[in-house]
């Protein structure tokens, strides 16, 4: 589902304006530690699965619900990854609408489905290594994230504190 009812019904009030909203996002890794990648149907971008969490939804939910809609995988969370914003969250959809996310991010085992691209959201999917997704077109959030998820730190990231109060 590209758009949620919930957003649609937001963006008939605030039209293409700037919305901040939080997100989820998946990292999922085959046996031999590629990481699952899909082409943006719409920017032909290379994205990990997700997207915004619905009003009352549970992250990790999300997270699931995403993944299985993107990909058709059924995965479980099982780590938290990190808490992702900054510039590359930022997104300017080809339709005009202006979104900026804050991302939770998990790492999440395979418990079932079967691959296959949504065909709307996702035009294809395929598991990479590091030094093929270091040759890939990936979205800028994505690369972020799937930066920290190939780290596999044992804490959850988060970009250390920069603000000071003014003098």
């Amino acid at each position: 589902m590209p758009i949620s009812d919930h957003l649609r019904a937001v963006r008939s009030k605030i039209g293409h304006d700037l919305l901040a909203t939080t997100a989820v996002s998946i990292s999922v890794f085959d046996d031999t530690g590629r990481i699952l990648l899909g082409r943006d149907a719409e920017t032909d971008l290379w994205t990990l699965p997700g997207g915004a969490v619905d009003p009352n939804e549970h992250p990790a939910d999300a997270a699931a619900r995403e993944c299985f809609e993107e990909t058709g995988l059924v995965v479980r969370p099982q780590r938290l990854l990190g808490v992702f914003g900054g510039p590359e969250f930022l997104i300017r959809y080809p339709n005009g609408d202006l979104t900026y996310y804050t991302v939770i991010a998990f790492e999440a085992a395979i418990i079932g489905g079967a691959l296959a691209p949504d065909g709307e959201e996702i035009a294809s999917l395929r598991f990479v290594d590091r030094p093929e997704w270091e040759r890939l077109a990936v979205s800028p959030s994505s690369r972020v994230i799937s930066q920290q998820a190939f780290a596999h730190h044992p804490a959850p990231y988060f970009a250390a504190a920069t603000w000071r109060p003014e003098s």
